[in-house]
């Protein structure tokens, strides 16, 4: 089976309905770095939350303003990564997802 992975860009994420429709009529999975893609359609996303990250720089502006040198703070990246599926997008591609997986996602969208 073929499957298209979907990467992060503006262009792309602001196009995800027509792909979703492209992929959907050629019965091709979609794979997303981000979640919503997974809400438009996809079949799963594997990825950061971005909130959470803006959630980190917030904490790293109030640091500056209270005085700590941007260059001493260090450069911290994501520690969690969050999984979604689509069932219903699954269903509709006559896939079955494994329950071990199901059981693994941060979010499942029915």
């Amino acid at each position: 089976m073929q499957a298209v992975i979907v990467p992060p860009n503006g262009l792309l994420n602001s196009q995800l309905q027509q792909i979703v429709a492209l992929a959907s009529a050629a019965k091709l999975p979609l794979f997303f770095s981000l979640r919503a893609g997974v809400a438009a359609g996809g079949l799963a996303s594997y990825g950061i939350n971005p909130a959470s990250n803006y959630l980190l720089a917030a904490v790293y502006v109030v640091k500056i303003i209270k005085g700590a040198a941007p260059g001493d703070l260090p450069i911290e990246f994501p520690t969690k990564l969050e999984l979604a599926i689509n069932l219903k997008t699954a269903k509709a591609l006559g896939l079955e997802i494994p329950p071990t997986l199901l059981a693994r996602a941060d979010e499942v969208i029915e």
